[in-house]
């Protein structure tokens, strides 16, 4: 027997198999601590890489817009957060052909780890005269911040001579979603 659930944002029913809980949480923590509406939520976003001359397709679990402009996109994850934040950052850098996303989030829906998707490096908030590495879900922006943000940033498309090694490196973790954490075994 299948167990389902309601999604949060799309209200569609869906199994409840592999980081599903994950995602449940982090999409209701988006709306009701962090300020985002549901329509600023996209769910299972479509993403296609070339691999070996073939087109790979898979999904981003979660996209969050702010003022209709993509900000955060989120790999849900029922495992060990760290194992899959190049997978996210990778596909922050290759979901849209002509922009990054700013921020990549690799979540369980109780911890988060935040990337600058331009440098990699994680996110730094003001605290007082100087900046400090911001971590777990305090990381992950507001939708007040993001608009903040949005004000004096540029979206920029993904350095075309570094985009082959992106894909394989976004194909090689996220193939393993599929041979792992959704079989049925």
């Amino acid at each position: 027997m299948s167990l389902t659930l309601i999604d949060y944002i799309t209200g569609k029913m869906v199994p409840d198999v592999g980081a599903e809980g994950s995602r449940q949480l982090f999409e209701k923590f988006l709306v009701e601590n962090r300020g985002y509406d549901r329509a600023d939520i996209l769910v299972d976003v479509p993403i296609k890489v070339m691999f070996k001359g073939d087109e790979y397709v898979s999904t981003v679990d979660l996209i969050i817009l702010c003022n209709q402009k993509p900000i955060m996109a989120a790999r849900c994850v029922a495992g060990s957060l760290g194992s899959y934040e190049r997978e996210i950052l990778a596909a922050s850098r290759l979901v849209y052909t002509d922009l990054q996303i700013p921020f990549s989030v690799s979540t369980n829906g109780k911890d988060a780890l935040v990337r600058d998707v331009i440098s990699g490096k994680p996110i730094c908030k003001p605290n007082g005269d100087k900046y400090e590495i911001e971590e777990g879900l305090e990381a992950v922006l507001t939708k007040s911040e993001a608009m903040k943000f949005l004000d004096s940033f540029e979206y920029l498309p993904f350095d075309p001579k570094k985009k082959e090694r992106e894909m394989i490196i976004f194909r090689s973790y996220d193939i393993q979603r599929y041979e792992g954490e959704c079989s049925d075994s």
